[in-house]
């Protein structure tokens, strides 16, 4: 399935600014809150994303349970209504799970799943195959390959992507190395790239990649939104010159001198633009409050989703550091099922 963009050309199912998008949970970090899920969904959609990822590296997929994952699933492909495309992160250790968890997410309605390498402790090349190739065979869904080896401990190199991509079903491949080199490697090969890198993202776009899976959308749609069309309509100069106001907060989210993971900081730059996500679950903890303070600063230069400087406040460390003992203290920790079960 393909749709066509302006120029004219056809551009496949999932293209363009697919949201990786954030779980939402209550303030406790512990609950999932189905009330800002939706909300946060509309928001997205509204903002003229072209599909939304859920459940994945971005959404904390690693601390969610299955019946969780199943939710956010269900929740997703009901508030999305066929709008656009919703992909599944249906990753599993072993085979038969991976299947499972995929023919689920295609019973729920999934347009696509993505799927990683088996991890930690995982198979060389042959087992990954091996996964791959059963995977297609079980399921009628496009799937997107995961390549996030700094995580998943394993490489889809441009070798292993030539043989997957030959296999049916297969049609993308979501590459977060980071590497512009190895991302132009994957499209001369090519079936469908979308770069998971942020700071990457024109001149991914602009070497031939579909499109990106895109944490930073959570914070900023309207602008991925905005830079999409730029460079798909010829307009690089404005392209670049919009990304020059995006590039501080995509670093930050990269890389950044506050020890902020990057689910910590994109959720925390979510919140401060307005859309309500909670925090991160534990042992992820909330951002230093001078890592706030920088945050804001990048985020004050966007044209549509920026922040007020004018809030900006600077803490001594000491204070910071009670700041950050009491807000772990007040989140306890426990979850309010396994507190009822323990009493």
């Amino acid at each position: 399935m393909s749709t066509a963009n302006s120029s004219g050309h056809n551009l496949p199912l999932i293209h363009g600014v697919c949201a990786a998008m954030s779980t939402p949970f209550d303030d406790s970090g512990e609950v999932l809150d189905e009330g800002r899920l939706r909300n946060h969904i509309e928001s997205l959609v509204d903002a003229g994303v072209h599909g939304l990822v859920l459940a994945a590296g971005t959404g904390e997929f690693a601390f969610l349970s299955a019946e969780e994952k199943e939710q956010i699933f269900r929740i997703g492909v009901d508030q999305v209504a066929g709008r656009i495309p919703v992909i599944c992160q249906t990753s599993a250790i072993t085979t038969v799970d991976a299947i499972q968890n995929s023919r689920a997410a295609a019973d729920l309605g999934a347009s696509a799943v993505m799927v990683l390498p088996p991890y930690f402790e995982g198979p060389f090349e042959r087992g990954v195959l091996y996964h791959y190739e059963k995977l297609a065979r079980a399921i009628d869904l496009p799937i997107i390959l995961y390549n996030i080896p700094v995580n998943s401990g394993f490489d889809i190199t441009p070798d292993i992507y030539r043989k997957l991509i030959a296999m049916e079903n297969v049609d993308y491949i979501k590459d977060s190395t980071g590497d512009l080199i190895r991302l132009q490697q994957l499209i001369g090969i090519g079936g469908n790239i979308l770069s998971g890198a942020d700071p990457l993202a024109p001149y991914a776009l602009m070497s031939g990649a579909t499109g990106w899976i895109w944490g930073a959308a959570n914070v900023m749609p309207h602008e991925c939104v905005s830079l999409w069309d730029h460079v798909t309509s010829g307009r690089h100069a404005d392209a670049i010159a919009l990304w020059r106001r995006m590039l501080p907060a995509n670093l930050y989210f990269w890389d950044n001198p506050h020890g902020a993971e990057y689910n910590s900081a994109v959720k925390t730059a979510t919140n401060m633009v307005g859309r309500q996500v909670g925090p991160c679950r534990r042992p992820v903890l909330p951002m230093t409050h001078q890592g706030r303070v920088a945050l804001q600063a990048a985020l004050s230069i966007l044209p549509t989703n920026r922040v007020d400087r004018d809030r900006l406040v600077f803490r001594e460390w000491d204070d910071e550091r009670d700041w950050l003992v009491r807000m772990t203290d007040r989140a306890g920790v426990g979850r309010p099922h396994a507190e009822e079960a323990a009493q």
